[in-house]
């Protein structure tokens, strides 16, 4: 009885489809797309390859039926080619949004000597400064305009560290700090609808176990960064010590508070 239910309201449906405009045609494409994927999937048991015929027949078929309609017709869609497709429209999307209004060519121009020397000089004395904070500390000692990408480079052409034998090894430190540091980064990504979101990332550095992460929107700031860290470690005893880049994001009132606070707990 269920059944016999099922198959008749099919049967009104379809009828009132039929008695639309263009409804035959839109009911008849949606036939020959069900029938043209079920005969491409007897193919093989693996993905099929679509021929120019297959993609043919189901473009046409699918410029008749509705849009709302198309998401269940679909029954064959290769993963790779979903994430391909979402891959370029991420790439249009950032090349819309960042793209220059005109074309210059990449790159430092006619950078002086003294502004060269001045940037290997204070890597040389400072070799903890990061590309960020030598241009920064350029920027204000000599008032001249310089970003981290012109620092990058110039410390890749022009700077050779001096290797140092003395002090404990990488290794060393993680070896003595099992149990106690976790690194923390922040990366950006694109849902299925373009939309930006920020994941909060919490592992710990020993085991290279992903202890937790967190999700917000594109739009951060301090009080978001530190939901996404408190709910990274939910029912996680809090790391001794803490890693990180040197992302901007980092630099909120919120969080160095949250991680001053951490602190005192601990």
């Amino acid at each position: 009885m269920p059944d016999l239910f099922s198959l008749f309201a099919h049967l009104l449906v379809t009828l009132a489809k039929l008695a639309r405009p263009s409804g035959l045609g839109a009911v008849a494409a949606e036939s020959l797309a069900v029938k043209q994927q079920l005969l491409i999937m007897k193919r093989t048991r693996r993905s099929p390859n679509l021929t120019s015929w297959d993609r043919l027949v189901l473009g046409v078929c699918a410029l008749l039926v509705s849009p709302k309609r198309i998401s269940k017709m679909a029954v064959i869609l290769k993963p790779s080619t979903l994430l391909s497709f979402h891959r370029a429209l991420v790439k249009r999307k950032y090349s819309l949004l960042y793209r220059p209004r005109k074309r210059r060519r990449p790159g430092p121009k006619d950078l002086s000597r003294e502004l060269i020397g001045a940037v290997i000089e204070m890597k040389r004395r400072n070799p903890r400064f990061g590309c960020r904070k030598i241009a920064e500390q350029i920027s204000r000692a000599f008032a001249v305009e310089i970003n981290q990408d012109v620092v990058r480079r110039i410390l890749n052409r022009h700077y050779r560290p001096v290797p140092r034998g003395d002090g404990p090894s990488w290794l060393t430190v993680i070896g003595h700090a099992k149990d106690s540091l976790c690194s923390v980064d922040l990366f950006r990504c694109e849902s299925i609808l373009l939309k930006s979101y920020w994941i909060l990332v919490v592992m710990d550095v020993f085991t290279r176990r992903i202890i937790g992460f967190g999700v917000a929107s594109a739009n951060l700031d301090g009080p978001a960064i530190c939901r996404m860290f408190n709910h990274a470690i939910a029912e996680q005893t809090p790391p001794q010590y803490l890693s990180s880049d040197h992302d901007p994001l980092f630099r909120f009132h919120r969080w160095l508070a949250n991680l001053r606070v951490l602190d005192e707990v601990l």
